[in-house]
């Protein structure tokens, strides 16, 4: 049996990484070359030319003198931490296959719990902020999914208290194997939330393959095509090969949040979401990775924690 090329690619190894970033100074050089990819541009002036005020570690731009920080309005503004630790955080996030938890981030970073739990939502955010740029398209399987709820004595099914909806969606390729994948917490499974949903998420023109929730029909009122299939309790159905892959990657992300997580809460299941979907969507080539997360770390304003602990579920 032939092996899978996407699971024995060569990898990004701790040694590369080291050579790489190891130093504040090349962490500094790279988040630089991110922020500024033409040169430097005053953001007050539009002016070119800069100096850097090595006592207090400052950009200033030569005509107005303005001066900021080479990490302000980042993920990593206000950090005290070096930005090698950030890097290593994001090379041990990136590089994960079934996600890390906060815990194993702080015995990694040798920093405490909540630092390493702030530096993981930070970069969770970067991770969700870049995947919401990016809509699936092509043939799209999709479905309604729920995170949490159980709880013993309870009401049980779609009523159930404390769950969580989201959709689950598997873009594929004209070999029919998984390339993309979209997954989003919803208000509810309605007509208008998931029409919004569509909009935001899914390429004009795509095929879209749902079972038969009445809701999944506000597709066909957008610039894709929704095909239903009725499924109405008949569990063999789910089964059937239209509905293999989603069904595939909603196990693995529900395993692997189970694992690497002591329990997500609601205003954080969309970044834990993300992140599964940021890995699984830039899976195919893993020493990209590192530069694609430190470059949407650079492109995210800053996430204060009271920002990160809002209850921002549908954002």
């Amino acid at each position: 049996m032939s092996k899978n090329q996407v699971q024995h690619q060569k990898g990004y190894s701790l040694f590369e990484f080291m050579e790489d970033y190891g130093s504040e100074e090349q962490c500094r050089q790279a988040v630089f070359a991110w922020r500024f990819p033409n040169g430097y541009v005053c953001r007050e002036c539009g002016h070119k030319g800069f100096c850097v005020l090595k006592t207090r570690n400052l950009l200033q731009c030569n005509r107005c003198k303005h001066q900021h920080s080479l990490i302000s309005g980042t993920v990593f503004s206000s950090t005290k931490l070096p930005l090698k630790t950030w890097f290593m955080a994001i090379h041990l996030l990136s590089q994960s296959k079934t996600g890390l938890s906060a815990m194993e981030l702080k015995r990694q970073l040798g920093v405490n719990y909540d630092t390493a739990w702030k530096i993981k939502h930070k970069l969770l955010q970067a991770m969700r902020e870049s995947d919401d740029k990016q809509p699936i398209e092509g043939i799209i399987q999709l479905d309604d999914v729920y995170w949490g709820g159980e709880r013993r004595g309870g009401k049980r099914g779609r009523g159930a208290a404390g769950k969580t909806p989201f959709v689950a969606a598997v873009a594929l390729n004209k070999d029919g194997h998984p390339v993309k994948m979209k997954m989003s917490v919803v208000k509810g499974f309605r007509s208008q939330c998931i029409k919004k949903w569509a909009n935001q998420h899914i390429k004009a023109g795509s095929l879209v393959i749902s079972d038969g929730l009445p809701c999944f029909s506000a597709i066909n009122k957008t610039s894709s095509e929704q095909l239903g299939f009725i499924v109405g309790g008949k569990l063999e159905l789910l089964d059937h090969p239209a509905f293999k892959w989603v069904n595939v990657m909603i196990g693995n992300v529900k395993n692997s949040l189970r694992g690497s997580c002591h329990a997500v809460k609601a205003n954080h299941l969309p970044r834990h979401l993300a992140e599964h979907c940021f890995r699984f969507n830039n899976r195919f080539d893993l020493r990209t990775i590192l530069p694609k997360l430190a470059k949407a770390a650079v492109q995210t304003s800053a996430m204060p924690y009271r920002l990160l602990k809002l209850d921002d579920v549908y954002g």
